[in-house]
């Protein structure tokens, strides 16, 4: 049994944390790095009190931690098992954003008011711009907070952004289609901020995606950030071989808004999109 490869002095009465809270993250972290795969069996009760050399209330409050945090279920019966992660897969190469893809998505509007930026002035090449802040969550949970920065001249209202969806807003209110657009992705800690907005501990692995997305016509619309709870967001990435690929030819509608390539590459974008949102 797994149990046996861990330490039986790994819970140590002498360290300043609690019993329970060293045999929880001992067990938290077998859970999130796939050691114990969802349905994964846990030793029981009995078990863990002999190997760690604990009492039943110091095991029995480390596996009630676990349970609370939706990383373990409890059953008359049936023992421990690892639960579900209760993943959430977003395909980063797609224009559309978290709403559309994930089902039943809650968005609440933070704030939306005038902000001097720097790089967001820059980047949409406007003087006013707003800055918009969201929190989307999914299952009662928050997963994602968004960060995004959009010409003031665009009047939208933070009434018409709740439970909604940016782009589909700007393409019925404006007329605007968001077609292309650069992203990057990296891994980032969770500072007190973000951890409390997200409730997330401080210091816990966050997915940032961020960017920039241009209308029809080669314009950035929009400039933003995204940080995602990595345990509740998977990004997911659809590869095809071949010599030709859409996303470098994007990329060049983006890189050169003037060119004949990027006016092909822009038709291209157009008819994607027209095409995916056919088959959502």
């Amino acid at each position: 049994m797994w149990l046996d490869e861990l330490p039986s002095d790994a819970v140590d009465p002498a360290r300043p944390i609690p019993l329970h809270a060293q045999l929880g993250a001992m067990l938290r972290s077998r859970i999130t790095d796939g050691s114990l795969p969802a349905g994964s069996l846990l030793p029981t009760e009995a078990e863990l009190t002999e190997h760690f050399g604990v009492s039943r209330s110091v095991v029995r409050q480390a596996l009630l931690a676990l349970t609370g945090d939706g990383l373990v279920l409890r059953g008359r019966g049936r023992g421990s098992v690892v639960a579900p992660l209760g993943e959430h897969h977003r395909l980063v190469q797609r224009m559309s954003g978290l709403s559309s893809q994930i089902d039943r998505v809650a968005t609440e509007v933070l704030s939306l008011a005038p902000e001097r930026d720097t790089l967001a002035e820059a980047t949409l090449g406007v003087r006013d711009v707003v800055a918009l802040r969201r929190l989307r969550s999914a299952d009662g949970a928050p997963i994602a907070l968004i960060h995004t920065w959009l010409p003031a001249s665009l009047a939208l209202t933070a009434d018409e952004l709740t439970d909604a969806s940016l782009h589909a807003l700007l393409r019925r209110k404006q007329g605007i289609a968001i077609v292309t657009g650069r992203r990057q992705v990296r891994a980032v800690a969770a500072s007190a901020a973000l951890a409390e907005s997200l409730q997330v501990p401080e210091g816990s692995p966050l997915l940032l995606l961020e960017g920039t997305s241009f209308d029809s016509a080669g314009t950035p619309v929009e400039v933003f950030r995204t940080w995602h709870r990595a345990d509740k967001v998977v990004f997911d990435l659809d590869v095809v071989k071949g010599d030709v690929a859409v996303a470098p030819v994007v990329a060049l509608a983006a890189a050169v808004p003037g060119s004949d390539l990027a006016a092909r590459a822009r038709a291209l974008s157009r008819e994607l999109a027209e095409f995916s949102e056919r088959l959502e």
